[in-house]
Formats: structure tokens, sequence, C-alpha cells
């Protein structure tokens, strides 16, 4: 792999002049003009996957296949335009967009319903003037069902019972007939909401296609589109509707004790029937990884070592256990998983932070599946003094960065570094001269160092959290945190601005050129 510079941004963080509140799918397309002027050859986004109702983060969706109908760029479709656009919205809604527009974070709520409405709009003209006269772009739209048919039909029908019939109610609170699946009642929910069913598959046809426009558009830039898939989704999930056996709901996926959290971590998550899937030849992880391969060409598997071995806790209290018990097999199981997820034609990168058996590290390192190296985490932790380790001996086959979307900014780590910590890093050799400038605080002079170091270090990929290349202190998630501002950040100015800011671009490109990252991709 050639040396490669990327940026992690969520999509919902974009900003744009055009933009609904929220960062959109055509938004991708000048983001990656930035991308490509930065020196950047990859644009990493968090799961644009649909999130569980109530749910601003995007780790326990709705569906694994269906992209978010929130990041639908309503402004680009042509039958929004077609039934008037703007003009054709009521002047409260109007105000609202102005509003949701100018926010300095994301209004999840409002942005939502207001796009809803929006969307409504959109496809009773579809309705009219494309469907109800068998038109070309309602073959297309046939086209495009029949070619997603493994996950769209019963997702398609999942939401219009979940949120037309049922008001969001969990599908575990349906009437049996539908809660089970029972034929007779699908057919008669079907054909009962077909309107509903053609509404959310036209929404996710849109999506595609201003998806693919948007991605071709950045490879033409020399930038790939990157995504995260997610470990699992909601119970509450056209998944786990459509494919029960696939699953254990009688137990809740968590993470054993660790130096972060002495009792672990519930995450309230169904917990996979490996047994099940692997007989069953994984049909639904394949068409997760082909899924994944149609909407990028690199990705991050997110808390990889659950695929080894999965930590549970059983509904009825007994103790947690992992699945499946025995190394062996563990190792066997994640195995086959990572192959499978890199079958598909993208490439595939591992978040294997926090508690990470050693047959788990080798069976990575055993696979060329690099894992990241986080830099203030990087350290000979049982020496004494507990010296950093050298970014330019990091293994080729890895991730460099400064952070994650869960950790808080670089210019805070600076910040609030103990002494001891500050001292352990400035010892590393290519820090010679802020270490003799010695900083309390923050400044652009410790902000371009740190990113010297970064980018110079020896794993052929860096992926750089958009606020860490600023030296920005937002933050998009708190870990263990669910309050309004978690998952809403917004970039301070919209893509305009960042493209003027010339200074800024050529300080990034100079840096990717100086470690031989540009022009990768």
């Amino acid at each position: 792999m050639p040396r490669q510079a990327g940026v992690l941004l969520p999509l919902f963080s974009i900003r744009s002049s055009a933009d609904w509140g929220v960062g959109e799918i055509p938004d991708l397309v000048p983001w990656a003009r930035w991308c490509a002027a930065a020196g950047f050859s990859a644009a990493q986004v968090l799961p644009v996957n649909e999130a569980s109702h109530g749910q601003n983060s995007p780790y326990a969706a709705l569906s694994a296949f269906a992209v978010d109908p929130v990041y639908v760029g309503v402004g680009a479709l042509e039958d929004f335009e077609a039934a008037g656009g703007r003009s054709a919205l009521s002047g409260a809604d109007q105000a609202l967009l102005d509003a949701v527009r100018a926010s300095p974070t994301v209004r999840w709520n409002d942005v939502r319903a207001l796009k809803r409405r929006a969307l409504d709009v959109a496809f009773r003209r579809f309705e009219r003037d494309e469907w109800a006269r068998k038109s070309a772009r309602a073959r297309a739209l046939e086209a495009f069902a029949r070619q997603e048919a493994a996950w769209l039909d019963d997702y398609a029908l999942f939401v219009a019972i979940h949120d037309g019939e049922h008001g969001g109610r969990s599908w575990t609170e349906w009437p049996a007939p539908l809660r089970d699946r029972d034929p007779g009642a699908l057919a008669e929910a079907r054909a009962r909401l077909s309107r509903a069913v053609l509404f959310h598959t036209w929404l996710q046809w849109q999506a595609e296609e201003q998806w693919h426009t948007a991605r071709a558009a950045a490879n033409e830039q020399g930038v790939e589109l990157a995504g995260d898939l997610p470990f699992m989704v909601a119970t509450d999930s056209a998944d786990v509707w459509a494919r029960r056996g696939d699953f254990r709901l009688d137990a809740r996926v968590g993470v054993p004790p660790d130096a972060f959290s002495a009792t672990g971590q519930d995450w309230g998550l169904p917990v996979y029937r490996w047994d099940v899937m692997a007989r069953e030849g994984f049909p639904w992880l394949s068409e997760r990884a082909r899924r994944m391969a149609d909407l990028y060409g690199l990705y991050r598997v997110d808390h990889v070592v659950g695929f080894y071995r999965t930590y549970f806790y059983p509904a009825d209290g007994s103790a947690p256990a992992f699945v499946p018990a025995g190394e062996e097999a563990q190792r066997v199981n994640g195995e086959t998983v990572l192959a499978l997820l890199g079958s598909q034609g993208a490439k595939t990168i591992a978040e294997d932070l926090g508690t990470v058996p050693d047959f788990v590290r080798a069976s990575l390192e055993r696979t060329r599946m690099p894992g990241y190296r986080v830099l203030r985490w990087e350290r000979h932790w049982n020496d004494p003094g507990q010296p950093f380790r050298d970014p330019a001996a990091w293994p080729a086959v890895s991730v460099a960065t400064t952070g994650t979307h869960d950790t808080d900014s670089m210019a805070d780590w600076w910040d609030g570094m103990p002494d001891d910590e500050r001292r352990a890093f400035l010892a590393l050799p290519r820090l010679e001269a802020l270490r003799a400038r010695g900083p309390a605080r923050f400044d652009d002079g410790v902000r371009d160092a740190i990113l010297e170091l970064v980018y110079g270090s020896g794993s052929e990929l860096l992926l750089m959290p958009f606020q860490d290349a600023f030296g920005l202190r937002e933050r998009v998630n708190v870990p263990g945190t669910v309050n309004e501002e978690n998952w809403t950040y917004r970039i301070p100015r919209d893509l305009s601005a960042l493209h003027a800011d010339r200074d800024a671009t050529a300080r990034l490109r100079a840096l990717a050129a100086r470690s031989g990252r540009v022009g990768a991709g």
C-alpha cells in the first residue's frame, strides 16, 4: 500500500451553504475537493446507517444496510425541485430551514421532521408524474429494488409498519403475527402499506443515486470515500426482525471490565449466534460486506475483537461470558469473518482499541489487517517512565492517528497532560525543537509539531480527525454520555470558507508532501 493521508469527519458535521442543518450526501463532492487540495486521499465518515429512533449515535442502527434518509440532499432531488423547491414549504418550515442551517450544532429532531415533510412533497410529485406513468425513472426505481431486494424488501416493510402503523414501537411489541413474521400477515401488511413501502424504497433509491454520484466525483479528485462498519445493529432493527435466528435476544453485547471501567460495559445490543451464522455460510454478513464495498473503497471494522469473541450479559443475570468459547474457536471465527468482510474489493482496517487479547493482535498481524496506533496511547507501558513509542518505528501495516471520534481533542490532550506524561512525550527525538521551547499551553506551534510527528510515522495509512488538523477543541462524542450535545458537532465554517483558507490547505498539503503521502489513493 502506498503512503496515504486521510481525514475523519462525520457526514453530519459537514456544513455547506446549501445544507439543511446537517451534512448531506451531495456535500461530499466539495468536501472531497478540499480533501484533495489538502493532501488527503481518503475522506472517512462515521456510519451513515439509519439510526434507531431517538438515537443520535450512528452505532445503534435501525438497519445495517439503509442509508439514513436525513443525509439525502433534499435540494438536489429532481422531484423536490419539480414540486416547487423551497417555495413548496410552508412559511414556518422555511423559517425552520434558515434556523437549522445557521445552528452551530445539528438539531436532529428539527432536521428530521423538516426533511420528512419536504421528502413527502417530493415523493408525491414522483408518484404522480413518474410512477403512475411508468416512466424511465419509475423503471429505474424498480431495477434498484430488484438489485437490493435481499435487504430492501424487509427494510421498507419494517419501517412502514414500525413508523406508520405502530408509532415507532419496537417490533417486539407488535401483534404476534407481524412480530413473528407470519407469511399471511406480512403479505397483508405489504398490500395494506404499499404506498409507504414504495416511499421508503424510493427514498433509499434517491440516497443510492446521490451516493454513487458523490463517490464517482470524489474518485475523480483522487479521493476515496471511507466508512465505518458498526459491530452490531439495535434489537429494534429491520435486520433482527427479519433474521431472528442470527441473534440471541436473551443476552446483551458488552465489553468486560478493563482499565476504563471496573464493571465492564453493557451495550444493550443483541448477541450474534455465531454457530448458526457459520452453519448457513454467513449470508447476512456477506451482504453487509457487499453493501459496504458498494458505498466505500475503505472502511473501518468497528470493535474488531467482538468478531473474534463476543462478550455478553445473559438476561437472566447469570455470569457474563464469551462466545465462541475457547481461543482456537475464537481465532477461527474472527479470521473467517474478517476474510469475508475483505472479500468484496474494499480495503478494511481494524478498530482494535481497548482490551484486545494477544492472540487477536497476532491474528491481525498475521493476516495483515491494519490496526490503530493512537499517539497518546502508544507507550512502553511496562518500562520505567513508560516512554512513548517513536511513531517513526510504528509498523507499516497500521493506521496512525492523533485520536478518534471518542477521544478529546489533541489540543485538550496537550493542555491536560500531567508533567510526567509531558516529559515522556517531549523526549521523542523529533520533538527536540518543541522540547526546547517548552510551551505550557497548546498553540499553533504545538499543533504543527505533533502533526509533523504523526504524518512522519511508519504507518502507511494516516487518518487524521478534522479537529486535530486545525487544532480545534470540539468533540464528536463523549463515550457513556447521553445528552443533547453528543453527536451534534458541525464544523465552524462552511465548505466555501474552508476552500478559501488557502494557508491552512497549503500547510496540510505540505505536511503530506514531506511525509510522502500526497497522490496516494
